[in-house]
């Protein structure tokens, strides 16, 4: 019982920050609900090892990245062409929504290495260490993608757009 009650207070407290990454990863919201869901079920099978992990939310992280990485080689079979490309939507007049769609635009425009460094690193705060544990690869490479990913970002034309163009070269 002590298993569980342990189990639904950590997800229920994790639960926003894992669907909001799984959306800066790239997921609709639809499906980043249902990767945060997978990956939450994946903890709640193997709670025992994600307790005894040094750093329990690198873990689910890395957790998410895998069931995020899975999702993403099994939905590139089932997708199917369309003959029309759909209109594309119109912007919302609060900016809020703008704002979230250009970030979300910036971020599909990193490699999907350098994008899950920013947003381990600047969504889910996590350390560098955090990070290099949750993807399996050296602290010094956590550091390399995330200065190119930055470098990156800051020339994004869908980010100075948010500035009126201030800052973009």
């Amino acid at each position: 019982m002590e298993r569980d009650e342990d189990f639904s207070a950590y997800a229920s407290a994790r639960w926003p920050a894992l669907v909001r990454s799984a959306v800066l990863l790239g997921c609709a919201v639809q499906d980043a609900e249902d990767l945060a869901q997978t990956a939450l079920m994946r903890c709640y099978v193997s709670w025992a090892r994600v307790v005894q992990a040094d750093d329990r939310d690198s873990y689910v992280y890395r957790i998410l990245l895998n069931a995020y990485h899975d999702s993403r080689r099994r939905r590139w079979w089932g997708e199917k062409p369309a003959a029309d490309v759909p209109e594309r939507a119109t912007a919302d007049v609060t900016g809020s929504v703008d704002a979230a769609d250009a970030v979300r635009r910036a971020l599909g425009g990193l490699s999907r290495v350098n994008r899950e460094v920013v947003v381990l690193r600047y969504y889910a705060h996590l350390s560098d260490r955090q990070i290099a544990e949750a993807l399996g690869i050296a602290h010094g490479t956590v550091k390399s993608r995330a200065a190119r990913a930055l470098t990156q970002l800051a020339a994004d034309a869908n980010l100075a757009d948010l500035n009126g163009g201030a800052g973009h070269a």
